[in-house]
């Protein structure tokens, strides 16, 4: 009996596949120096992107550009220094913040949006009003207004529950910097958290990670959002109670381009 061929993939092939380090080869017992410097490079760049500044003034123009009315914001970390060192101090308001928020706000609202720095303020400038601008049409359709948007400085992913506790939101979504990796230093996340509150866990969200050139683009990224917030908002609840179904209606654009080599890293 013949035995049916095999086909076999190089390490190019795979390669092609991912950004992840896989075949770098070898010189002696240390890697190559083309494959070292690339790994010195990455680095350098995921601490730059943890370190870069945070263009508060472009975002608000931005935000403003699509008639967002807009906050600025801080957490009680009031250096970055101490945002590293005390991820406590993040997750919670100043006392002018929350001043400020509780003079402007009006009655209950049904979305609000935070823009916080995370740790990638590069991919927040670079990323942000380019989702939300993708965001705001697909949530019209469903008559869904984003009816604050808050630029937060020194902010961890808990400081939305208190902004949007404030604010009296039914639903917030976060977009925050993501932790640099070696393959992406300028990620963006989403998180989706329905009735915001002080101390709630992060099974009650739901994220959309991975926002970056090699990963989701913005179209891609703010279909999903927008298909979380509608059933959020719909079914009242997030996190695990909600899983992320956008895969069943994604337009076909969409899935056209998820076959094939998929760069994202996971």
């Amino acid at each position: 009996m013949k035995t049916p061929a095999r086909s076999f993939r190089s390490l190019t092939d795979l390669r092609d596949l991912t950004p992840a380090r896989v075949g770098l080869g070898r010189t002696g017992s240390g890697m190559p120096t083309k494959a070292l410097l690339e790994f010195t490079l990455d680095h350098a760049r995921a601490r730059d992107a943890v370190h870069a500044a945070f263009d508060v003034p472009a975002l608000i123009s931005g935000l403003n550009d699509l008639a967002l009315q807009s906050f600025q914001v801080s957490s009680r970390a009031q250096s970055r220094k101490d945002y590293l060192r005390r991820p406590d101090l993040g997750r919670k308001l100043d006392q002018a913040s929350q001043q400020l928020l509780l003079s402007d706000k009006g009655d209950s609202c049904q979305l609000a949006v935070v823009v916080g720095d995370g740790l990638s303020p590069a991919a927040v400038n670079a990323h942000a009003i380019q989702v939300l601008r993708s965001l705001i049409p697909r949530l019209a359709i469903d008559g869904i207004e984003i009816t604050y948007a808050v630029v937060a400085t020194g902010a961890r992913v808990a400081l939305g529950d208190e902004i949007g506790a404030v604010l009296r939101a039914r639903m917030i979504v976060m977009l925050i910097g993501e932790r640099p990796g070696l393959s992406a230093s300028d990620s963006l996340g989403a998180y989706l958290t329905f009735a915001p509150r002080p101390g709630i866990t992060d099974a009650e969200r739901n994220c959309v990670s991975n926002i970056h050139g090699s990963g989701l683009d913005s179209d891609e990224a703010s279909f999903r959002i927008a298909w979380l917030v509608r059933e959020g908002l719909a079914r009242e609840t997030t996190g695990v109670a909600l899983k992320d179904e956008s895969g069943e209606r994604t337009p076909q654009h969409i899935a056209a381009s998820a076959i094939g080599p998929h760069k994202s890293e996971t």
